[in-house]
């Protein structure tokens, strides 16, 4: 089995099990304790697993926000799915809230056929429905985030925290029943509160990668939202939890 497969299948295991030994991973992909050693020295160099009495475990803290450039090539299947289920929450003549993020995005492609009002803090959603003269579009201004090219800061604050909107959709990197949304940042953490704060109806779109891991600072409970839009990849015991807890779920 080839460096490049063998990693991708233990990455796959460690993923659908929380805690895996060498012994486990031998059996897995075929190859020898040695192989497997040497492997997980390299994922481990790489941040990928931490390593653990009992074995490794995939290291799902993220201490930084990706760039947008980085996240356009992750799970696109899915985020156009998601996007797509979540555009058919939206009515014509709605005001609409958008998060940062290339689910985001994908979202804001369905609105172009739609008389509109978005409130956006991403500067990429904004001059791409800027070209539709049926949709108002309104930039939340302020200090613009590099890594994301949203807008952040007291300025973006002030209008969010100021507008009603309809719907409100929310993004994230990091999401789990025991921890809900979590974000690297104060900063970003402050102003996705806001963002949904005042909203109708309050929406997460996130693919499943992103579910069990987390980041530093909180945004809220998955309860506090009154729909999450994730795709069927959710593993199915998740599934069936967040369903005991009564959070209303859509998987596409």
């Amino acid at each position: 089995m080839k460096n490049q497969h063998r990693v991708e299948k233990i990455v796959e295991y460690l993923t659908a099990h929380n805690l895996a030994t060498v012994e486990d991973l031998v059996k897995v992909v075929n190859v020898s304790p040695a192989t497997i050693r040497r492997d997980l020295i390299k994922l481990d160099d790489q941040g990928v697993i931490t390593r653990t009495h009992g074995g490794v475990s995939l290291n799902r803290f993220i201490a930084a926000q990706p760039t947008t450039n980085e996240k356009m090539v992750q799970h696109t299947r899915e985020k156009n799915l998601i996007a797509e289920a979540a555009a058919s929450l939206v009515k014509p003549g709605d005001s609409v809230v958008l998060d940062a993020g290339t689910t985001s995005m994908a979202l804001a492609r369905h609105f172009i056929d739609m008389p509109l009002r978005v409130i956006t803090v991403d500067l990429h959603i904004a001059l791409f429905l800027s070209q539709y003269t049926q949709i108002e579009v309104i930039v939340a201004g302020g200090k613009v985030d590099n890594s994301s090219q949203s807008t952040v800061g007291e300025h973006c604050r002030s209008l969010l925290r100021s507008i009603n909107p309809d719907i409100a959709f929310v993004t994230c990197n990091s999401w789990s029943l025991e921890r809900g949304i979590t974000t690297p940042t104060e900063e970003k953490t402050i102003l996705k509160h806001d963002l949904i704060a005042n909203a109708n109806k309050k929406v997460m779109i996130a693919d499943s990668s992103k579910y069990g891991k987390y980041s530093l600072f909180k945004v809220c409970e998955l309860n506090d939202l009154d729909m999450l839009v994730s795709d069927q990849q959710l593993d199915a015991k998740v599934q069936s939890e967040l369903s005991m807890h009564g959070i209303h779920h859509l998987l596409v």
